[in-house]
């Protein structure tokens, strides 16, 4: 049977989605007012939290911080306790774009501890496996675009500070221009690979358990995840433009290149 802390953890999961849906609208610019669910939807996560770790306690006898996942959700109440302490305290509302999805990611893989029941069909099996990689790859492709529009905006930048003319720069986009498809596209970009973040540890959790959380190449796409996720917090939230949003554009696109490398035979899987 189900350990009942286990159970209070995934419904919290739930209820932090609400907060990673209200980061999501945000960064898309679609944002109308959701902002007031979804603090009362972390509220009410974080006290089904507590209750799950409260639970564990008395069962362990000790507070629960002797495995990874005890730890790990330790770490994801804590996250959801300091945003809510913040937020009552000075208002600063806009710190759920980056503090959601790190309290949703925690606790999830937190309650991935238990296993479930394997897929019963293979045709569901891949056809969830086939949804994560095309949402990856939208999300690929989108950042790419990301970096693309960077690089040129950093070298007609360059261009414009030496006032030089001529050659194929002239013919771009002012630099506003580029600065807005950065936004979008990153916006798409991050919203895509999210989705795929989350089916993708869906299926490897339902297919292998929790094997899935040892393998190298999820630690890459976490990092990578959390890396767009400062870019977005850094541009939407702390303003960033410009130069150092392209930078940072890049850099997203370097951690790409590795975690793609890393999953370059994901797409033989659909086949098994």
């Amino acid at each position: 049977m189900l350990e009942m802390s286990i159970f209070w953890l995934r419904v919290a999961t739930v209820f932090y989605s609400i907060g990673v849906l209200h980061t999501i609208l945000h960064v898309l610019g679609r944002e109308k007012n959701l902002f007031q669910p979804a603090r009362i939807c972390v509220l009410i996560a974080a006290v089904l939290h507590l209750v799950a770790i409260v639970d564990r306690s008395i069962r362990v006898g000790h507070l629960p911080a002797a495995n990874f996942y005890e730890t790990l959700s330790l770490c994801g109440v804590l996250v959801a306790l300091v945003f809510l302490f913040i937020d009552w305290r000075y208002r600063f509302s806009s710190l759920g774009v980056i503090l959601f999805p790190l309290a949703f990611l925690m606790t999830a893989i937190a309650a991935t501890e238990a296993p479930v029941t394997p897929f019963a069909d293979a045709r569901v099996r891949n056809a969830l496996l086939l949804v994560h990689v095309l949402t990856i790859l939208a999300g690929y492709v989108a950042l790419l675009l990301t970096a693309a529009a960077s690089i040129f905006y950093l070298a007609q930048e360059r261009q414009l500070k030496r006032k030089s003319q001529g050659g194929l720069l002239h013919r771009l986009p002012p630099l506003g221009t580029l600065d807005e498809l950065m936004t979008r596209s990153m916006a798409f970009g991050f919203v895509f690979l999210t989705a795929g973040m989350v089916v993708g540890s869906a299926w490897a959790f339902i297919e292998t358990g929790t094997g899935w959380l040892g393998d190298a190449k999820i630690a890459i796409s976490i990092f990578t995840w959390a890396f767009c996720l400062v870019m977005v917090f850094l541009r939407t939230i702390a303003g960033w433009r410009g130069r150092k949003a392209a930078v940072m554009a890049v850099g997203v696109l370097g951690c790409l290149a590795l975690t793609w490398v890393a999953h370059a035979g994901l797409l033989g899987a659909i086949a098994r």
